[in-house]
């Protein structure tokens, strides 16, 4: 009897378990949202995830916990996705998953910005560009 004939019925998968905690997706929740610190001041944006687990392409054991969210990475990624590829890890900063304190339209930090190294964009330009606009050193009323 042919495998065509033979009526081959797959193992019983069992649905995977729903994991504990927020599940997001990383496109839609994430990428490219605006990160603003505790006290609202803009950081910098998401331009990566990174996660936990097994390294690319080694196998995963069954019984493995999904990945989770471990860090944030900005960076100078505007070549590589007009060019593709991706930046060297050396020139990406990470925002731990740690100082996160909420997300939502933003990604709101639970830190002030001058404690992270991700801000010294958005320092360097207040400083560099903005405050040099007449007015651009005080806040608007």
């Amino acid at each position: 009897m042919s495998a065509a004939k033979r009526n081959i019925q797959p193992k019983e998968l069992k649905p995977a378990p729903r994991p504990a905690g927020l599940v997001l997706d990383a496109q839609l929740h994430l990428l490219d949202r605006q990160m603003l610190d505790v006290d609202g001041v803009p950081v910098t944006t998401v331009d990566d995830v990174e996660l936990s687990g097994p390294p690319l392409g080694e196998p995963i054991p069954e019984g493995t916990p999904p990945p989770h969210i471990t860090a944030f990475l900005t960076g100078p990624v505007l070549g590589t996705r007009i060019f593709g590829g991706r930046p060297p890890s050396s020139r990406l900063i990470r925002v731990s998953w740690d100082a996160v304190a909420g997300v939502g339209t933003v990604v709101q930090l639970g830190v002030r910005s001058d404690s992270l190294d991700a801000s010294w964009v958005e320092r360097w330009l207040q400083t560099h560009v903005i405050g040099r606009i007449p007015g651009g050193r005080h806040d608007p009323d």
